[in-house]
């Protein structure tokens, strides 16, 4: 552990900070780290109340600050598409879809057809995402955040 990045004071009311960050972390349930932590990281795993820093510019993944417990994009077996910026960058984990997917798909045809393949999936019971995202949640807000930002700039290039 980091303890430049770590305030061993930690009180009720910054458990929830990323100590790198000081981003509000997001609960993700054991399981999800169980799943995506490398065996090497797996073997230090040991807190219990775990949070997912979703600043894309913390290397910073998971944190219990209580029991003072980090792990790093390098300490995951997948990358962590919410903290790349260079592909590929995962959007949904449980069916394979990247940033350039979207990208592609809407440079090619105008549109894209993947988010309703997503919630078909999902709908049909087939979707994994508390283990295979590490944000252990679902992917179609990745999916949606990522066709705004691939808007964004299609429109910030065309005018």
């Amino acid at each position: 552990m980091n303890r430049g990045c770590y305030s061993a004071a930690t009180n009720e009311t910054d458990v929830s900070q990323c100590p790198r960050s000081g981003t509000a972390g997001t609960k993700v349930d054991l399981v999800t780290l169980k799943a995506l932590l490398t065996r090497a990281a797996l073997r230090r795993l040991d807190g219990r109340a775990y949070r997912f820093c979703p600043d894309p510019s913390c290397d910073l993944v998971y944190f219990d600050r209580k029991a003072g417990s980090l792990f790093g994009k390098r300490d995951l077996s997948v990358r962590v598409g919410l903290k790349e910026s260079e592909d590929p960058i995962t959007v949904c984990y449980c069916f394979g879809f990247t940033a350039a997917d979207l990208r592609n798909d809407i440079a090619k045809r105008g549109a894209t057809d993947i988010p309703a393949a997503i919630t078909a999936e999902i709908k049909a019971g087939h979707c994994a995402c508390e283990v295979k995202n590490p944000q252990g949640s679902c992917c179609l807000g990745n999916v949606s955040k990522t066709m705004k930002q691939l808007s964004r700039i299609a429109r910030e290039s065309s005018g």
